[in-house]
């Protein structure tokens, strides 16, 4: 099911294809891929149960970003959450949507999904062109048991302003203080090393095709392309794999009433098993709906898929938002979001 629904949108058009009914409001967002193939599963079985539309693209944070504070959408997604002044001066509303992860991505012949392990500052050391071949000791230090080849290792990157390369640089910065120092964090950064491709769509396609490559992606973007995905040491000294569970352990204490907006980062969280680069992705609305009528119908989505997507995000591979995190967001919507008039548009 996820392989057919994940190609049918992968272009970024229209997430449904079935017809609109005359009196349904089809709604538009564009932003990050991080969370596309569960936008992608939400709103075709939105429409298949409502027959009201959702046309998201998958642009990158920075794209998503830039359309809704242009409101060339109703909604902008982004997985790099907006500091509080940048909300205040745009008059928007932010809120977590989706938790998932971020994952190393190998092709590398012989090393199936998993086997490899790697650490954060190894990690940062092949991004700063500091390891540059497979068979490197402190690759073989955390891997003595694998046969790794002595062939260049090819390093790919995001070319978009991307909240997944947030996330990753993030990351980064915290667990190597050259990494920090030299590169630092951002959607985009300067890279010292490496191709892009555009979306994680296009990572996972370099990696797939280009035999010795690195890269990150979305768990999920893994999983349907196939890729071998590392273990990762977390900060507790632990090596972990990539899953709902590991992720789940990374969110469990968040406090999302700790940043505005709700923009809790979560990479390099404490626990045992705690996946390192876990991240939330956020929806973006401005507070005051010039067409509220479209507000209401953006909000009427999320609050479907709240209550209705959880077992498909977790097929996926996402963590749902717990209930208690969506009733705080419903309060944020009844308290927040208004028409021009200053009526709030959700009860």
């Amino acid at each position: 099911m996820f392989t057919r629904v994940f190609k049918q949108f992968s272009i970024g058009v229209a997430l449904s294809a079935a017809a609109l009914s005359a009196h349904a409001i089809d709604i538009t967002g564009a932003g990050a891929s991080f969370p596309y193939p569960a936008y992608a599963k939400w709103a075709a079985k939105y429409n298949e149960e409502t027959g009201r539309r959702v046309n998201y693209q998958s642009i990158g944070s920075g794209g998503g970003q830039q359309q809704i504070i242009a409101k060339t959408v109703d909604f902008g997604a982004s997985d790099d959450p907006m500091k509080g002044p940048d909300l205040e001066e745009n008059n928007l509303l932010q809120f977590p949507a989706i938790i998932g992860g971020v994952v190393p991505v190998i092709n590398v012949n012989g090393i199936k999904p998993g086997e490899l392990k790697l650490s954060g500052s190894v990690l940062a050391d092949i991004y700063l062109k500091k390891i540059t071949k497979w068979d490197d000791e402190a690759i073989k230090a955390l891997n003595p048991d694998l046969k790794l080849p002595s062939a260049s290792i090819i390093v790919v990157h995001r070319s978009d302003g991307s909240g997944t390369t947030f996330n990753w640089t993030n990351y980064l910065s915290k667990v190597s203080a050259d990494w920090k120092e030299t590169v630092g964090e951002g959607k985009a950064v300067k890279w010292p090393v490496g191709q892009g491709g555009k979306g994680n769509e296009g990572v996972a396609a370099y990696v797939r095709q280009l035999k010795n490559s690195i890269g990150y992606v979305e768990y999920a973007y893994a999983k349907q392309n196939n890729l071998s995905w590392t273990q990762l040491q977390n900060k507790d000294g632990n090596f972990v794999q990539p899953s709902e569970e590991t992720f789940a352990a990374a969110a469990a204490n968040a406090d999302w009433s700790s940043a505005p907006g709700m923009g809790v980062v979560l990479t390099d969280e404490p626990g045992a098993d705690s996946w390192p680069i876990t991240a939330a992705s956020f929806i973006l609305m401005h507070k005051t709906q010039s067409k509220p009528e479209n507000g209401k119908a953006v909000l009427e989505f999320f609050d479907w898929a709240f209550k209705n997507g959880k077992e498909m995000a977790s097929e996926l591979d996402y963590v749902p938002m717990p209930d208690s995190v969506t009733e705080q967001i419903a309060e944020l919507w009844k308290s927040e979001i208004k028409t021009e008039d200053g009526a709030p548009i959700w009860q």
